[in-house]
């Protein structure tokens, strides 16, 4: 039966080394000196295997994304239901045409620190790709085959006395796995944990504020405490929560003692709190020192926000009381050219992107985050639907997530909740994506026995899904009993449902798929569904969707027109590996089109037609095509400007074609973007004027036509990196003519080079159909542009970034390294 949700705050879990204790709790990143190979070695278990001629990486690791690339990897021949295909056909470039299939083995040797009687010791994987065997000193000590999800394993009864350990790790992916490129390896961070005997395990606090006013919030900390092998003893655990800015707000003291269980519930005030949300993600924190009599056995860190949300019958979504709707974006977890392995400064980048388009919300698509995703959207101000499945039981690929779905998904489930429910980011648990069992016997028991684990772990947020098969989920109670339903491409059907679910609300899960090459424009310029072109790419004219979608324009007027509507995810922010609709059967794509930027990460015309919506801050003003187009002379060349001006003046030349205004009509489109039609391309510049409310001419922008290529310009998101190994600096590279103009037909191949305290790490220039290598420092520019990244050293100094090309002279960039605390 349908309630009113009003859910409170959350809070930040962060497992940490406390230097003030740091006898108590020691966590160490298991970085560096891996050693790797790919194939089946059983024999590697073993401690005393030899390894020597194994490579040497650093973890994070992506083992697939240095290629090559070759259709034949992980060749598919799939009717994909989701798309409405009607016969199965070859796919070439669906999970990214990258060698990520097969068995690969991971050995290092493991010092435990200060490790020895009274001492447990626990390693953390953040997330192991996929189906992960963990052996230590030959035994195995835990495994997981779910590649998305994080996992622990107490490894103290497998270590030796003399503290020569050796850890190894053996991972395996399937081919028909996966429907886009999944990554491959250790991916994402591996963590050991030692502590006392007695201690706070992994994911051991739950905190919420239950009650929230202006005066004051009410914390409720509930803290778990392991003893293994120990006598039942009377415990005490002291907590002090600090503001943003260190200062004690609140203290308490409880006591534990037997036979009263093995959890402490603590309840704190926060007075005058400061609340979180994405304009103000103000964090705290919570310390907890945790005593068995006078001796401090554990120190453990909570990070919270304060916040609260409902959801309300015809009214939606709010956050602290204030009504809004999300306006969000889809993500997969790849980086482009990084691939799989997470890198905390390349999150940082993209999370900086989309706060300037105006995005404050994120969908985990289609599987749980990198944790630490889930902190910088804390600490930026995101909020987050945190996905789990793809596939339920009724599967998707051969050998998909469904093998283990009756063995596995509680385990999955609890793990994701238990890891980010004190996360102020996040907002709703997503039990799964267009999962076939929507409509197959037994899905809506599936759906409420996943929402039900979900709520009992977690009963302060809703629970969603991504819902594809409308008919079949509104008619047999699927979408019903969801906490808050959401339709993945249904704007014309949200009235529909509305009249039909009791909950009163309801949300654009996944919206829009439209497609677009970044610089690329077709003619004639007109709408079209699953449009494809001989040379593999999309226009970026922003009229292009796929068969089963939308182009963002209809999802617009639904959202503006409906009060119980409560917001958009946008499919997708960035461009990924795989899923290369419309062309998957058209090798060499191999990565997406549907991103508002590219798989480089730079913008495509799209972002300003978000960003004009979105970014109610800062003035949009942009124009599309570019102004290049020898042999197009007398021949109509549409122009459209994206803008959040209410009007605008184009002139050709100098010579004006009309003021176009925004406004409701027969022609959805013309709602949201300015479009001049029938404009003649002749060369020179095209420039348009924005006007105000009041029709005051208040800015411009122009578009000059380009000469030849003349040199290259690098330009660098900052000019300053923490040395700390790990920083990286994004560094577009621009073919320019004499005047500084973009060529934007430019393909020139760019060469890197990197001296000083600073290592070349990638190249992307976000063509879905290069095969260039993302790790060799050289790549054709893509439409004049293409983006290197470069990593910093663990020492301090001065990086210089030199780019060159035949014929160009070459270009120079300085950055400098420096520490953490230095200003970017």
């Amino acid at each position: 039966m349908f309630r009113p949700f009003s859910w409170p705050a959350l809070a930040l879990l962060c497992v940490v080394s406390v230097p003030a204790a740091a006898q108590t709790r020691q966590e160490t990143l298991l970085t560096t000196d891996w050693k790797f190979t790919k194939g089946d070695v059983p024999e590697a278990s073993q401690p005393d295997f030899k390894d020597a001629k194994w490579q040497t990486v650093s973890v994070p690791h992506d083992w697939a994304i240095y290629g090559p690339f070759d259709g034949n990897n992980d060749l598919q021949t799939v009717k994909i239901e989701q798309n409405q295909e009607q016969k199965a056909t070859q796919k070439a470039g669906r999970t990214g045409g990258l060698p990520f299939i097969g068995t690969g083995w991971y050995r290092r040797q493991l010092t435990v620190p200060s490790f020895g009687p009274g001492k447990r010791a626990v390693l953390l994987f953040d997330g192991a790709m996929s189906d992960a065997h963990v052996f230590v000193n030959g035994k195995e000590v835990g495994a997981w085959p779910y590649g998305y999800n994080s996992f622990s394993c107490d490894i103290t009864d497998a270590l030796r006395p003399d503290g020569r350990n050796v850890l190894a790790v053996r991972l395996r992916n399937q081919p028909e796995a996966s429907r886009w490129y999944p990554g491959a390896g250790l991916y994402r961070n591996v963590h050991l944990v030692v502590t006392q005997d007695v201690h706070v395990p992994v994911w051991g606090t739950y905190l919420t504020t239950p009650e929230i006013n202006a005066n004051s919030a009410k914390v409720k900390l509930r803290t778990k405490v392991e003893t293994p092998g120990i006598a039942a003893q009377s415990l005490r655990l002291e907590t002090e929560i600090r503001d943003a800015a260190g200062q004690v707000v609140a203290t308490t003291t409880t006591t534990l003692a037997p036979p009263s269980g093995q959890e402490f519930e603590q309840n704190l005030v926060v007075p005058k709190p400061q609340l979180w949300s994405p304009e103000t993600p103000v964090l705290y924190s919570a310390s907890s020192k945790l005593y068995s009599g006078d001796v401090l056995k554990d120190e453990y860190r909570t990070s919270f926000g304060i916040r609260s949300f409902r959801f309300e019958a015809n009214k939606g979504f709010s956050l602290n009381g204030q009504p809004r709707k999300f306006k969000g974006v889809c993500n997969h977890h790849d980086l482009g050219p990084l691939g799989a392995a997470v890198n905390t400064a390349a999150l940082r980048r993209q999370l900086t992107l989309l706060k300037d388009l105006g995005c404050d919300a994120i969908r985990t698509t289609h599987n749980m985050p990198a944790p630490e995703l889930v902190t910088l959207c804390d600490e930026m101000g995101f909020m987050l639907i945190v996905e789990s499945f793809d596939e339920w039981k009724k599967p998707k690929v051969k050998n998909g997530y469904s093998q283990y779905f009756d063995a596995w998904s509680e385990k999955d489930l609890v793990n994701m909740v238990h890891h980010y429910r004190n996360n102020p980011s996040v907002i709703m648990w997503s039990i799964g994506n267009e999962v076939p069992d929507q409509w197959a016997p037994g899905g809506v028991a599936i759906a409420q026995r996943l929402q039900d684990i979900v709520h009992r772990e977690d009963p302060t947020r809703p629970v969603t899904a991504g819902m594809d098969q409308f008919d079949a989920a509104v008619g047999n109670g699927f979408a019903a009993l969801l906490d808050v339903p959401g339709f993945n491409y249904k704007p014309s059907r949200y009235p529909e449902a509305r009249a039909k679910l009791p909950q009163g609300f309801m949300l654009g899960s996944e919206t829009a798929s439209t497609v677009s090459s970044r610089g690329v424009y077709k003619f004639p310029v007109e709408l079209a569904k699953q449009k494809k072109y001989p040379d593999n790419q999309s226009s970026s004219y922003d009229l292009e969707a796929c068969v089963w979608s939308q182009t963002p324009d209809e999802e617009f007027v639904q959202q503006d027109a409906l009060p119980y509507l409560m917001g958009e995810f946008v499919w997708t922010g960035f461009d990924y590996l795989g899923e290369p609709t419309p062309y998957d059967e058209a090798w060499p794509s191999h990565s997406s089109y549907f991103g508002i930027m590219d798989l480089a990460g730079l913008p495509k015309d799209r972002y300003y037609l978000y960003r004009s919506r979105w970014n109610t801050a800062s003035p949009t003003l942009h124009l599309l095509p570019h102004w290049t187009w020898p042999g197009r002379e007398g021949q109509t060349t549409p122009v459209y400007c994206y803008t959040n001006y209410p009007s605008a003046e184009l002139f050709v030349n100098g010579v004006s074609q009309g003021r176009q205004s925004k406004a409701p009509s027969d022609k959805l489109q013309t709602q949201f973007r300015l479009m001049w039609n029938d404009v003649k391309y002749a060369p020179g510049s095209i420039k348009v004027v924005a006007y105000d409310a009041a029709g005051k001419a208040v800015a411009e922008e122009e578009v000059r036509t380009a000469g030849q290529p003349h040199h290259l310009r690098l330009v660098a998101d900052h000019n300053r990196l923490t040395a700390d190994g790990q920083d990286l600096a994004y560094i577009t590279a621009r073919v320019e003519d004499a005047q500084g103009n973009l060529c934007p037909n430019a393909t020139n191949q760019v060469q890197f080079t990197v001296r000083g305290q600073g290592r070349f790490r990638a190249v992307a220039n976000g063509d879905a159909t290069s095969l260039e290598l993302f790790h060799q420092p050289r790549m054709h520019a893509f439409h004049g542009q293409l983006v290197a990244t470069v990593q910093a050293t663990t020492q301090a100094g001065s990086v210089e970034v030199k780019a060159t090309a035949k014929g160009l002279p070459g270009a120079v960039l300085k950055l400098e390294t420096g520490s953490a605390s230095a200003p970017k």
